[in-house]
């Protein structure tokens, strides 16, 4: 079986977020990216079920600049056998990312998909149901727990009311949540070889698409500052003030 595990680059999570001058977007400028942490988790169940045994061999594509290549290489880092850049500029939105994936999918016929259930830089949420439509697949999303079988594939997954697992077929579409797994680090001479591994790049002409803006950023602000506390002497004056000032009670 092959797997095939789409990853982000986006700003690595422990970098405080500027927003440019303008309000036009987040400022990128000499700001640290590291892979998605959602599309971690993804590689690493690829990387898990072929270890098991489940899957001969697992493939990492990224959707953005040049760059990117950084992405992947952390993806063969860990352990994946091959990368694809699909080179873009700019902002590619999620039904164009869902479009080109459906492109990658019919060019390289894996038996799954599984990525990431969200990116951190748009929180969109989409690309995972999106492709699954495209192709008439099923999909398990937000995954907490995945379990192989003979051409099927359980995926416990976290509702509002608790566990919910779903059974079904391969071909499959698979969303992680951050529950799923614990990421692997990459070893300094994975890193290493990572490095002198080919790319086989593409463009998102090679699988017909044109890519569209049909979203305009109007502003993006930072988050309020948060108020500093205070402290009470008394019982009767936390609720006095949770009464009277907060509105709470």
């Amino acid at each position: 079986m092959k797997i095939l595990v789409p990853v982000k680059r986006v700003v690595d999570y422990n970098v405080k977020i500027r927003v440019k001058a303008d309000g036009s977007g987040v400022d990128l400028n000499n700001v640290k990216m590291s892979m998605n942490p959602f599309d971690e988790i993804a590689v690493e169940e690829a990387l898990k079920l072929k270890e098991a045994g489940k899957a001969e061999e697992v493939i990492v594509v990224s959707i953005g600049p040049d760059k990117a290549q950084e992405t992947l290489r952390t993806g063969l880092a860990m352990g994946a056998d091959r990368a694809i850049l699909v080179q873009a500029e700019g902002t590619v939105e999620p039904l164009d990312v869902a479009k080109i994936l459906k492109g990658v999918v019919e060019a390289e016929n894996p038996e799954l998909v599984i990525l990431g259930k969200q990116a951190i830089d748009d929180d969109s949420n989409q690309t995972g149901q999106m492709l699954a439509a495209l192709l008439g697949w099923g999909q398990g999303t937000f995954a907490f727990k995945v379990e192989m079988a003979d051409g099927t594939v359980d995926v416990t997954r976290e509702v509002d009311g608790g566990l919910q697992t779903v059974k079904l077929n391969l071909p499959t579409i698979i969303t992680t949540d951050l529950r799923l797994n614990q990421p692997r680090y990459a070893s300094l001479p994975n890193i290493m070889k990572a490095k002198k591994k080919p790319l086989d790049v593409k463009t998102p002409g090679d699988f017909g698409v044109e890519v569209k803006n049909r979203l305009t950023v109007l502003e993006t602000t930072e988050p309020a500052p948060r108020k500093a506390g205070i402290k009470v002497g008394s019982v009767a004056e936390l609720v006095d003030k949770l009464k009277n000032e907060a509105g709470a009670i």
